[in-house]
């Protein structure tokens, strides 16, 4: 009776490290698929973080594209500079940035100009157009805006004086005063309504609103301001005047 007891009692010690096995096995595997299911939503969070960095990359890659777009449809054009007549301000072959989004035009500002029309003067100071079909100004200019509408415009050759509403301009920016007054104009004259008188700062090299080819510019007539010379770069240059 004590062998089966002894028996009973080593059977019972058997089943317990039996169940003591299974369940550190079964442990073992809940830990193992926890692990997996660890590693599966880490996975999962890395490629989902991935896909979000993609798609953000490709979210300001389009906002950026979209707003340089803009900028140079709306505001900033880019404009080469062909000849002499606005040295020193600007030189042949500089490249500068103008904007179609402008206050004005105003007296100082450099102006790009489609010259498709030239508008000279009658003796009664009404407006008419010459026909400057054949002519080689008839093309993109750039020049500065000297006088405004409504303002009384002078030019006193003699002194190489240019005045507006009875005031000499200090023109620092020019390279060479005037010689003559161009010889289209009886002045003074007082700029119509809707036009500008526009001169290179180069004024003995350059053909501007003194010029038959050239006569005053309707406002509609001006593409833009220039406002930055970025090249050649050691010569950029903000042009606001």
């Amino acid at each position: 009776m004590a062998d089966e007891i002894k028996d009973l009692s080593t059977n019972t010690e058997e089943v317990t490290e039996v169940a003591a096995d299974v369940e550190d096995k079964t442990a073992e595997v809940v830990d193992e698929k926890k692990e997996a299911d660890d590693k599966e939503k880490e996975a999962e969070a890395k490629e989902s973080k991935i896909v979000d960095d993609i798609l953000e990359i490709i979210e300001s890659t389009l906002v950026t594209v979209f707003v340089i777009v803009m900028i140079f449809t709306y505001l900033l054009h880019p404009v080469n500079v062909v000849g002499r007549s606005m040295n020193n301000t600007l030189m042949d072959e500089d490249r500068i940035f103008m904007t179609t989004i402008y206050g004005g035009p105003h007296y100082g500002d450099i102006v790009v100009i489609n010259n498709d029309e030239a508008y000279l003067l009658n003796d009664d100071g009404s407006i008419f157009e010459k026909d400057i079909s054949g002519s080689s100004l008839k093309e993109c200019i750039i020049k500065r805006v000297i006088a405004e509408p409504g303002q009384t415009l002078d030019i006193d050759a003699e002194n190489g004086q240019v005045i507006v509403d009875g005031k000499i301009l200090d023109e620092p920016y020019i390279k060479e005063t005037v010689d003559s007054d161009g010889g289209m104009f009886d002045f003074p004259i007082t700029i119509p309504d809707g036009y500008y008188f526009v001169m290179g700062d180069n004024r003995r090299n350059s053909s501007d609103s003194r010029c038959g080819d050239v006569g005053l510019i309707k406002k509609d007539q001006i593409y833009g301001k220039a406002i930055i010379r970025y090249s050649p770069i050691k010569n950029f240059k903000f042009l606001m005047f």
